[in-house]
């Protein structure tokens, strides 16, 4: 049974299946946000998240979710907090390094115009796009992490892509961390498509349920992401490509994604109309 903090999936979020299957349950209540949201909301039991997160499996398209997403209530209270690698500037001199990895793998796809990071965290990877010569544009949900970025000189907006307007099409897209934290993906993309210039790029970043790190992980029953609070789904690399040609894109390139444990990096350009 869902908690009272999620709303129910009545269907597979990607395919709209209804051949679904308990897979396994989680437990966030060591997640920082998780600690830090009981401390904001006074510890009473009654304003804690519920800890456990139910995965299920679709039999239909293969795609590994929760069984909900949160409330428009839960879901402010985690906006509440953030965790300390995703404040604007945490670690800049390091994470400069890992975005310039990132950004010199967009380059022979294109090098130059607006770049729009979706929920991007610390900054870093805008900053960053900024000094190759990209004209950098944020969106997030975080009123803080806005108003820092503005701070740091960059435009930033307090929106989710699907409600973002903006005056020209983007060159490059970024979604590193986010798409898994989006209740229906297609909505993320859909979005990001329309927000393309023909033959934009778009940069994502996830977990890779495919990995052999990811089933080694398990193996020895220490795989962070069942218990990953803010999270809603779980990728493999096949799924997310077949996602992709679904939403109108061509993968490009894959990589390792140095941002978190068993992450991939994918490079998809926007397919012609």
């Amino acid at each position: 049974m869902t908690s009272p903090d999620r709303i129910t999936y009545d269907a597979c979020p990607l395919c709209e299946s209804r051949d679904i299957s308990h897979l396994r349950t989680g437990d966030c209540s060591r997640h920082a946000l998780y600690q830090q949201s009981v401390e904001k909301a006074g510890g009473g039991e009654a304003n804690r998240l519920t800890p456990l997160m139910r995965w299920c499996a679709c039999r239909a398209c293969g795609h590994v979710f929760t069984d909900g997403y949160f409330t428009t209530e839960a879901f402010a209270r985690l906006t509440q907090v953030v965790n300390q690698g995703q404040i604007v500037g945490a670690d800049f001199e390091r994470q400069r390094m890992v975005a310039a990895r990132m950004i010199e793998k967009v380059l022979p796809f294109a090098a130059e115009g607006p770049w729009l990071d979706v929920g991007f965290g610390n900054g870093a990877l805008l900053m960053t796009a900024q000094e190759y010569g990209f004209e950098a544009v944020g969106c997030d949900l975080r009123p803080a992490a806005v108003t820092a970025l503005q701070a740091a000189g960059i435009e930033a907006h307090l929106s989710d892509i699907a409600q973002l307007n903006l005056p020209r099409p983007c060159q490059v897209i970024s979604m590193a961390d986010v798409r898994e934290h989006m209740p229906y993906p297609q909505t993320g993309l859909a979005a990001a498509r329309e927000r393309l210039a023909d033959g934009g790029v778009l940069l994502l970043s996830m977990p890779n349920s495919d990995a052999p790190a990811w089933h080694l992980l398990d193996r020895m029953n220490a795989n962070p992401y069942w218990g990953e609070i803010e999270h809603y789904h779980n990728f493999g690399r096949e799924r997310l490509y077949r996602l992709l040609g679904e939403m109108g894109f061509v993968p490009l390139r894959y990589g390792i994604s140095e941002r978190y444990r068993v992450c991939m990096e994918v490079i998809a350009r926007k397919m012609s109309s």
